[in-house]
């Protein structure tokens, strides 16, 4: 079970991570005990923690999403996992309003045998606005695995993100997230949220924009923009956390998209124990908007 999900309901996080089956399937899994939770037979309301183990033991385990051929980027690959380097704009799985054309649908084509796999065997997700890596696993053990190391804090995530205004040098916002109370597609720090803890360091600083580097140490919803908000340095081009000011920023042609970045992954092989650091470079779009500052700065 991964840390996103810790304190869910069963229904609603086995729903998550078997995301390339319909909703309706999973309940009926739960209800004829053909799903389980840590060996045993659960209830669909029963809440769920971190470090347990979902089975299915059904007998007839259909998709309901299609593979396609759409074009992956992979940064690294061996027989246990791959890492892609997602554009922005690719949706990470199907969900409401998305059925198609995503991320999973393409793992599901080069990767046949992703389809006994929880969601295709992406280990954890990244905003359809967010560029950068993902870890995905091709084998149900070595998913269990990399998603235990997320748990124990054991993956390092470095994104760069471009914000508004010019923060400290350095710092970390502990500040727990949970759903916005009146705005519920958004996240937002709140009493009673879980806990969320963001690392930063700034990069460069023009004048109006910086450039960060940000570790994250939890893994929620949103994290690095809500918290880049909360320090009232929202990213560059968020529509939703930066509002009316995204859709200038798209309109003067800076970027029409959150100009953040999954840069680099570093963690343990879970298998062969060897360090793995993989980087992606910074994409155009993000580059764009560094080289006109620079250009601002020089004049």
């Amino acid at each position: 079970m991964t840390p996103e999900l810790s304190g869910e309901r069963l229904d609603v996080a086995a729903a998550s991570l078997l995301s390339q089956f319909s909703r309706a399937l999973v309940r009926r899994w739960i209800d004829s005990d053909e799903l389980t939770l840590n060996e045993h037979p659960a209830k669909a309301k029963s809440k769920v923690r971190v470090g347990d183990l979902i089975a299915v033991k059904a007998k007839k385990l259909r998709l309901d999403h299609d593979p396609e051929a759409i074009p992956l980027k992979i940064e690294w690959e061996d027989e246990e996992l791959l890492i892609v380097n997602k554009p922005a704009g690719l949706v990470v799985h199907p969900g409401a309003g998305q059925v198609a054309g995503t991320l999973m649908n393409g793992l599901l084509h080069y990767l046949p045998e992703a389809s006994q796999l929880s969601r295709a065997g992406i280990v954890h997700r990244l905003d359809k606005d967010t560029s950068g890596l993902l870890i995905v696993a091709k084998t149900a053990q070595t998913q269990l695995a990399l998603i235990r190391k997320l748990a124990k804090r054991a993956i390092k995530r470095e994104y760069r993100a471009l914000v508004v205004g010019r923060p400290a040098a350095h710092g970390t916002v502990e500040a727990p997230i949970g759903r916005h109370p009146v705005h519920r597609t958004k996240m937002a720090v709140v009493d009673g949220g879980r806990v969320a803890v963001t690392h930063f360091e700034r990069i460069h600083a023009w004048e109006r924009i910086s450039l960060l580097a940000c570790q994250l140490e939890t893994g929620r919803t949103h994290q690095i923009r809500v918290h880049m908000q909360h320090l009232g340095h929202p990213i560059l081009g968020d529509a939703t956390y930066m509002g009316r000011r995204a859709t200038k920023a798209s309109e003067s042609g800076w970027i029409d998209r959150q100009a953040l970045h999954a840069r680099r992954l570093t963690f343990d092989h879970p298998v062969t124990n060897k360090k793995i650091v993989i980087e992606a470079a910074i994409p155009d779009d993000m580059n764009s908007v560094i080289d006109r500052l620079r250009a601002l700065e020089s004049l």
